[in-house]
């Protein structure tokens, strides 16, 4: 019930609001889980920490502060991003080489597109069925929610695009076999178990990644794009879209995430207040025998790919 009044009576009616009026009350918002009742402070201060050991205190408090304001920001344009019209999200996201994902869809050839949880990702689900030709995926984990899980893939699918899960994604793409399909996929979630990670050093940390890109590129021969997602000012981005390989079965191993993960980590390394820091990510622990582990993971997968 309580799930039903929050949507319906206080979010739904403010995602119709003007998107300066939100951001007056995430304005409010910052002042509080910034300065009076903190929000994961100390995870934001940890991570910042970790990842720019090379950088002083007072630079890793600044980069916090300038995290909330951007996470404020963020709740104000996902809110309105569940009502957002498609002329003003064309307005708000526009993309810098739009050829690159028109000539992919020319050849024929499906896309994995791959992003972080950088800048205004939001945006980015919505609206990527009607910023390229191609049919689009978005690949997620369904919210523990149930409630809002339906009411946020509803609003996402709304342009045309289709939310499927791990489980359900092969047999979503064959629904859709008639032309090329993009696949959107945000590689920077933090792995709930050991199975299939790909382990590599990432913001100066031993890391686990999730494999999925690689392994659905090649299992559909793919191009893999990297879509980074630039602030130009506040409420408005521009994508620039990076080609990572258009013959993923010709790339070695690990080549396909490792370029994803290295693009990832210069966006950040630009404005590092721009990624979401409040996320547990390193909440996996590298196993000591981790070059052993990583030998077996790229064995399996030669095996399953290259042999």
């Amino acid at each position: 019930m309580i799930d039903r009044f929050l949507y319906y009576v206080i979010v739904a009616p403010l995602s119709r609001m003007p998107l300066w009026y939100i951001y007056l009350i995430t304005d409010f918002f910052f002042v509080i889980i910034y300065y009076i009742k903190p929000y994961r402070k100390k995870v934001v201060m940890t991570n910042i920490g970790k990842s720019f050991p090379e950088k002083g205190g007072a630079e890793h408090k600044k980069t916090s502060r300038r995290f909330f304001r951007f996470f404020t920001d963020l709740l104000a344009e996902a809110t309105k991003n569940l009502a957002i019209s498609e002329t003003s999200l064309r307005k708000r996201l526009r993309v810098r080489n739009p050829e690159l994902m028109k000539g992919l869809y020319e050849r024929n050839k499906s896309v994995v597109l791959v992003a972080g949880h950088y800048n205004n990702w939001e945006f980015l689900i919505t609206g990527v069925n009607i910023l390229f030709p191609h049919q689009a995926f978005g690949i997620g984990t369904p919210l523990s929610n149930k409630f809002w899980d339906d009411r946020i893939t509803r609003r996402r699918e709304r342009f045309g695009m289709k939310v499927t899960n791990a489980g359900s994604y092969k047999q979503s793409l064959k629904e859709f076999s008639d032309g090329p399909t993009s696949v959107l996929v945000l590689g920077d979630q933090s792995p709930a178990h050991n199975a299939s990670v790909y382990w590599t050093r990432f913001l100066n940390q031993d890391t686990a990644f999730y494999f999925g890109t690689e392994v659905l590129a090649n299992q559909f021969d793919m191009a893999v794009v990297y879509a980074s997602v630039h602030k130009i000012r506040r409420g408005y981005y521009e994508l620039e879209l990076k080609l990572i390989t258009e013959n993923p079965r010709q790339e070695v191993y690990g080549a396909i995430t490792e370029g994803y993960i290295r693009l990832l980590e210069k966006d950040i390394h630009s404005a590092p207040d721009r990624w979401l820091w409040s996320h547990k990510r390193w909440k996996m622990e590298a196993p000591k025998d981790l070059a052993s582990v990583r030998e077996n993971h790229k064995s399996k997968f030669e095996k399953r790919f290259r042999a």
